[in-house]
């Protein structure tokens, strides 16, 4: 990897400080509405149904322009819920590609049909598919519907059919980190590693559905072992060096940095885990929504503001662990990760 880059993120030292220093963005990450046809027990945002007052189709597209216009270089379709579900899903996706800016697309695979995924690989989508577990009854369980896996396996085929096999566009999947799926989850990571699919296994926030089901739950000694694992199948059989550090395995969160998110009724927030609304784009533009707020500008300048043990650890410089962990745990976004087994 290129020394001047920051591990788990595309942009180097010198872009990122130069969004910093003039508060722009590098990347956004855009939520279109909260209908989904899954019900993860998981889930940050309880999805399910259409939310009063969403976003219309030319909000969407302004707030796309407004993200541009800050220096975005990158638009992350989160969704909400099923980004698929969107009635105007391609249409969004044109767009945005039109105007030249990438596109990272979470789905939970289900409503990818061959064609779609062919139009994706045309217009170098990069997809990240939720993808909990190989086994049937807890990927259904896990994705609170019944044929749940047979349907996300489907569309997780049909994108690799279509070219993103060939490893030129990259794909991921998205994984919580729960006591259901532990002990399978190193054969998740050689799967996905031979597949050329880049695995994003992360920790759950206690936010949403989450709250509800504490049997999902594992301890931070337990999180830590297994980075540690993931960390020495990398090593020793795939020749990728990393530091085991929350809340995503071989990845460091830098998103604080340069991105925000946009909800699907137009709120402004850091990120979906520190869901503290800044201002609304109907209502403020993103310039200054994001360059007035003090929440934006704490989490900038997290570095200096971090509390407790993140502040003196001695990967302070490179993590600054799970500041939604810390603010739904803690009540303190501010205050250090406390699943992070190295506090």
């Amino acid at each position: 990897m290129n020394s001047n880059r920051c591990w788990g993120s595309p942009f180097t030292k010198a872009e990122i400080e130069h969004t910093l220093k003039h508060k722009q963005l590098l990347t956004a990450e855009l939520e279109l509405s909260r209908v989904c046809d899954l019900r993860c027990i998981y889930c940050y945002a309880s999805s399910g149904e259409k939310l009063n007052n969403e976003l219309e189709y030319d909000e969407i597209l302004n707030t796309v322009d407004q993200c541009r216009d800050l220096g975005a270089r990158k638009i992350i379709i989160l969704g909400g819920g099923e980004p698929m579900l969107y009635p105007r899903i391609m249409d969004v996706i044109r767009y945005i590609h039109s105007i030249g800016l990438e596109i990272e697309l979470f789905s939970n695979g289900t409503r990818i049909s061959p064609e779609i995924a062919a139009e994706l690989y045309a217009l170098k989508v990069q997809p990240v598919i939720k993808f909990n577990s190989l086994d049937p009854k807890i990927q259904d369980l896990l994705a609170g519907k019944k044929g749940g896996h047979k349907a996300i396996r489907q569309g997780l085929n049909n994108l690799l059919e279509t070219g993103y096999a060939n490893g030129d566009i990259p794909m991921g999947a998205q994984t919580i980190i729960c006591r259901q799926n532990y002990e399978e989850i190193p054969e998740m990571w050689r799967w996905l590693r031979t597949r050329q699919i880049i695995p994003y296994f992360e920790t759950i926030t206690d936010q949403g559905r989450a709250k509800d089901h504490v049997e999902l739950a594992l301890s931070p000694e337990k999180i830590g072992n297994l980075f540690d694992e993931l960390s020495g199948i990398d090593r020793e059989e795939f020749g990728i060096e990393w530091e085991p550090k929350p809340p995503v395995a071989a990845f460091s969160c830098k998103r604080h940095f340069y991105s925000c998110t946009i909800t699907t009724t137009g709120d402004v927030i850091p990120c979906p885990g520190v869901d503290i609304t800044a201002g609304n784009i109907r209502l403020d533009t993103l310039e200054n929504i994001i360059s007035q707020s003090d929440v934006f500008n704490n989490l900038r300048n997290i570095r200096q503001t971090i509390t407790g043990p993140c502040k003196t650890c001695d990967l302070s410089t490179e993590c600054y662990g799970c500041r939604g962990m810390a603010h739904h745990l803690n009540g303190d976004y501010l205050s250090s990760d406390p699943l992070c087994w190295r506090n």
